[in-house]
């Protein structure tokens, strides 16, 4: 054990919906806790007006994520420790006692560790796509999908999430292009043919999209058949990114299980 090291029942790392509401638990439950976080919301802390969270018609990302510090700063104190701005850097397994080694050099140690680091948004590789994130290039439609009713969007990435995200844009969009990079779709075939039947939709394998442009906000795509080698310009004025999810669990690559997506097993 580390001389000085604060020791706890629980260690949480995250500060999203997970991360917060099993802080707000564990105190409620009176476990010694401690909640490491560099910031409060998760994913949707970007998202300028989230819909669907139950309870609440309309709220900002930013305006969720302070409701979730607020709410677990109601139990701060005896049982709840909450370390905001600060992050692991290394995380130690050493029979019954975790140690965290935060970027501050601080260290704590606790009998468990409860790891919501959740996961990062694969970001599109083209042109312009950076540029353009949250003017018109979203990686959340259940968040932003209604801000583009009565408007042409496209929709990148031909896997379960990227036909569920066409099908849900279709019902108020004008129409939907879903691009997919691989020879195949990677949906499963009933949704591939449910979404596909829909005439407001269309959509092309072998399709990789070189670039996102605009003026202030998303005006369209450029993208390319790869069988062909041909360009197509499209004008939209949403993308909806869904080429996968990458874990956030390089932390812990030594201590547990993980698959081959690095997800935790």
């Amino acid at each position: 054990m580390f001389m000085n090291a604060p020791t706890y029942e629980l260690i949480i790392l995250g500060g999203g919906p997970a991360g917060a509401a099993a802080g707000i638990y564990a105190a409620r439950k009176q476990l010694s806790t401690v909640l490491i976080t560099q910031e409060f919301g998760g994913q949707s802390v970007v998202s300028p007006d989230i819909q669907n969270w139950i309870g609440t018609p309309h709220i900002s990302g930013v305006s969720l994520a302070k409701s979730f510090e607020e709410h677990l700063r109601e139990y701060a104190g005896s049982f709840l420790t909450i370390l905001k701005g600060k992050a692991a850097a290394r995380i130690e397994a050493d029979g019954t006692v975790i140690r965290v080694v935060l970027d501050s050099g601080e260290t704590i140690e606790g009998k468990t560790l409860l790891y919501a680091l959740g996961a990062s948004r694969r970001k599109l590789p083209a042109k312009g796509a950076n540029e353009f994130e949250h003017k018109g290039l979203t990686y959340c439609a259940s968040c932003d999908g209604p801000l583009f009713a009565a408007k042409d969007v496209a929709v990148i990435g031909g896997g379960n999430a990227g036909f569920e995200t066409a099908a849900q844009l279709a019902a108020y969009t004008t129409s939907v292009l879903l691009l997919e990079y691989g020879n195949a779709f990677r949906a499963d075939p009933i949704t591939v043919e449910k979404v596909l039947a829909n005439p407001k939709v269309r959509a092309h394998t072998n399709a990789e999209v070189i670039e996102v442009f605009g003026s202030s906000v998303v005006e369209g795509i450029r993208w390319k058949k790869q069988t062909t080698g041909k360009e197509h310009i499209e004008t939209v004025a949403g993308v909806f990114v869904e080429i996968g999810l990458i874990p956030n669990t390089q932390l812990v690559a030594d201590i547990v299980k993980r698959d081959e997506r690095g997800a935790i097993e």
